[in-house]
């Protein structure tokens, strides 16, 4: 399906409805087309635990009060 830009911004949610079907948009400007709307691969729903085990440590405090001087100039 072909769609000038102002078809595209006053119906954009009804395009997006298609595309979340599985219809591809095209979207032109003068006739020449300038932009697809498709719809976007599933991401992956499990993602494996513990890929990042060793990258980063928390330290000890991590959970400890701010500073005084810190806490006080965040208010400011």
């Amino acid at each position: 399906m072909e769609v000038n830009i102002h078809e595209a911004k006053t119906h954009l949610s009804r395009l997006l409805e298609k595309v979340a079907l599985g219809e591809e948009v095209i979207i032109a400007k003068a006739g020449r087309p300038v932009a697809k709307l498709v719809p976007m691969k599933n991401p992956e729903k499990n993602r494996p635990l513990g890929t990042a085990k060793g990258d980063f440590e928390v330290p000890d405090d991590f959970d400890a009060p701010l500073p005084k001087e810190i806490e006080e100039s965040f208010w400011k």
